[in-house]
Parts: C-alpha cells; structure tokens; sequence
C-alpha cells in the first residue's frame, strides 16, 4: 500500500478525523498531527477572512513534497490536505498527519511536511483586514 494515502488540494472544509484515520497503521507508535487554521490576526493586523489560491500543479507538487519525506524517513503513512477559496476565522486551512514507527520520528517527518509544504507547494494566501485592506502572503 502506499505511504501517501491523501495528498489533496479541495475547496470544501477539511476533516481531522478524516485525516488522522487515513494515517493509521497497527505499526505505527507514533501519529502527529497538524492543523492550520485561520487566525484573527496578523502582523499586528486585525484579519476579517482569507482566500487562498493554488496552482493547478499544486496537488501534484504536494505529493512530490511527501515522496520526498517518506524517500528519507521511516513513514508508514501520511495524509494532507489544503484548503482554497473564502475561509472564515477559525475554519480549517490545512491539516496534515504522519504516521511512523516511534513518536521522535512522526513529529520530524510532520514538522518537515507542513514547512515544506507552505515553503513548495504553490498556494498563495490573500489576507483581508478590518481596515478594508488585503494583502498577498506567498505569491511571487
């Protein structure tokens, strides 16, 4: 069976449970989880809501992202999935989950999925403030 068993770009609200069941292995001691969700503020600056944008390459790049991971560390398995259009504050951006033998293992190869996935993978965020402003964060 494959390692990666979700690698999604969706424009529907995001399931932990979906995730979190998509990475269990009766082999693994360890599964880390991480949720991203949309925060009120940032930079100092009230935040109203955020859109995000994703390449259409970008569920292709994020599975390359997680071969990568899996190529170098003991993964059993992993899960992710990012979220695009019109999110809300407190909504669920991104949540992603691996699955490793011992728990050392399942938080390096998580933490290493989630900042290289915000790192490579193309998805921008555009940022709405109280102020009426918005501001791009990722894009070139």
């Amino acid at each position: 069976m494959d390692v990666i068993r979700i690698a999604e770009i969706r424009d529907t609200p995001l399931s932990v449970d979906e995730v979190f069941a998509a990475v269990g292995d009766p082999a693994a001691g360890g599964i880390d989880l991480f949720v991203g969700t949309v925060r009120d503020a940032d930079g100092g600056r009230p935040v109203t809501a955020l859109e995000y944008s994703a390449h259409p390459s970008a569920a292709t790049e994020l599975r390359r992202v997680m071969e990568k991971i899996a190529a170098d560390r003991p993964v059993l398995a992993m899960a992710a999935v990012h979220r695009v259009g019109r999110l809300e504050i407190g909504d669920l951006a991104v949540v992603v989950a691996v699955a490793c033998p011992h728990r050392a293992e399942a938080f390096a190869a998580c933490r290493r999925l989630i900042d290289d996935l915000k790192h490579e993978v193309p998805i921008w965020k555009l940022q709405h403030f109280t102020d009426g402003d918005a501001d791009w964060v990722g894009a070139c």
